[in-house]
């Protein structure tokens, strides 16, 4: 997006939910989707006498996240209590981490038109969720709200990047390739209609060419990459046109209505020193040993950036293909386990990106759990490429195939759909179709070689399209110009 003399600046802080069957401080289970108010106990609800204890799973997720994105591990960091008042959350202030956090300067890398452009992480810190209000309205136009406290104390990596993205679609880049990242470790399940991912974001606007930053506008509670980047560009173009008129950016927390697709005004922004940090009494420092930080490192998978350059290198896949292959951690596995069966590259990278996540997307099902398994694909493009089947046929019975389950041979054979390819029977239906269109057959003599897709379609559709395509033009060709 262009902004004229005038560019954005963003920081992203990105709120990440752990995958750890208990809270950060308690026993309590962090399944999503329970009754209200029925994961609790007195710690998470912050009851008198009460004290939390550290969830080790979640220093483990913190330090492997921190080695993908290319963080220093501290040694030492501590907990901090950050007060401020809100019904959702019970203890009156939130465990997180402040001066001393468990990650910092990491940098994560974005191809944004055929480049890179490298994003600096300042920080990754520990800390707990609070609960969820809900809002309700009743028939006569009155409003209340109700407080579930089940996701109060539930895990968070917060990651937060330095003021390095200029546009929105920077920030999208680098949220989608974050999540990845995220899922790919299987720390977060990424899901941000039910709030495991989202953001935080620092705006502000200066001329090109400046150096100094602008006065900020926080946009809290981004969950949707779409969302984020229609209220970006509304906020960005809000602070120009501020500033145009002779205006001031001022410094405050707004949310983004999207209806309406604007920015409004929430609260004036906090400080640091509004929410009175000091060290968490009731928790010792976290300390971390280099031999702990060696064993997280051996258990890093191949993340998306380098798995998409292998794509690249052994497979000689374009980049939009690796893309999408590799966004995701199962379907690169189930590529690749197709390509040990089928060793065509882009003949599965084709079928897998239209025909496959088409299928997946419509049943809401991942590649590990689809009913066409890598095998049952490569069986079909075993097919298709020996001229059992041609390629439409192959794409036409694939939604029954992935439906039943059932194997491509067998269905084939079953339905009678094998591929004619005996010489004698395409001349035969080729000789009728000449015979009854003259005036094509004397167009096409005359140079209207386009017409030779007619004449295909008129014998495909003798064959109810079993006729082997490369056979029926070769001998269309030689009775046409014979």
């Amino acid at each position: 997006m262009d902004y004229g003399d005038y560019e954005g600046v963003m920081g992203l802080e990105v709120h990440a939910h752990l995958l750890t069957e208990s809270k950060i401080f308690c026993g309590c289970s962090t399944k999503f989707g329970a009754e209200p108010n029925s994961h609790t106990c007195p710690t998470c609800m912050g009851l008198p006498g009460a004290l939390p204890v550290l969830n080790k799973k979640v220093v483990e997720f913190a330090i492997k996240l921190g080695l993908a994105l290319h963080c220093s591990i501290n040694p030492r960091s501590i907990f901090a209590r950050k007060n401020y008042y809100y019904p959702d959350l019970p203890k009156g202030y939130q465990i997180s981490q402040y001066e001393e956090p468990i990650c910092g300067n990491g940098w994560l890398d974005i191809v944004m038109d055929g480049k890179t452009k490298r994003i600096r992480i300042l920080r990754i810190h520990m800390e707990e969720d609070a609960g969820k209000l809900v809002h309700e309205r009743t028939i006569d136009t009155s409003s209340y709200s109700m407080v579930d406290y089940n996701r109060s104390s539930t895990p968070l990596l917060e990651i937060v990047s330095e003021p390095d993205l200029r546009t929105p679609e920077e920030a999208t880049a680098y949220l989608k390739a974050l999540r990845d990242i995220l899922m790919y470790l299987e720390i977060c399940d990424g899901n941000m209609e039910e709030g495991s991912f989202r953001c935080d974001a620092n705006v502000s606007v200066r001329k090109k060419g400046d150096e100094a930053f602008g006065t900020r506008a926080e946009l809290k509670n981004l969950n949707s990459f779409r969302y984020i980047e229609r209220s970006l560009d509304y906020e960005i173009d809000r602070q120009i046109a501020l500033i145009k008129k002779g205006g001031s950016v001022v410094q405050e927390t707004r949310l983004f209505n999207a209806e309406q697709g604007v920015t409004y005004s929430m609260r004036g922004k906090e400080e640091a020193h509004d929410y009175r940090y000091f060290p968490e009494p009731d928790l010792l420092p976290v300390t971390v040993d280099e031999a702990w930080v060696d064993k997280v490192r051996k258990t890093l998978p191949e993340l998306p950036m380098e798995k998409m350059e292998r794509f690249m290198k052994d497979y000689g896949l374009p980049r939009y293909d690796v893309e999408i292959l590799a966004s995701d951690r199962e379907l690169a596995a189930y590529f690749e386990e197709v390509l040990k069966l089928f060793p065509e590259a882009k003949t599965v990278s084709n079928f897998i990106m239209t025909e496959l996540l088409r299928e997946l997307k419509d049943g809401n099902v991942s590649p590990k759990d689809s009913p066409v398994t890598p095998a049952r694909l490569a069986e079909l493009l075993t097919l298709i490429k020996d001229g059992t089947i041609s390629n439409k046929i192959g794409k036409e019975i694939f939604p029954e195939i992935y439906r039943t389950g059932a194997s491509p041979r067998e269905y084939v054979k079953e339905k009678g759909l094998l591929q004619i390819s005996d010489e004698g029977a395409i001349e035969g239906i080729i000789d009728a179709v000449i015979a009854r269109s003259p005036k094509e057959v004397a167009d096409f003599r005359a140079g209207k070689e386009k017409l030779l897709g007619f004449f295909v379609g008129q014998v495909m559709r003798e064959t109810k399209g079993k006729a082997n395509p490369a056979l029926l033009n070769e001998l269309l060709l030689k009775k046409l110009k014979g």
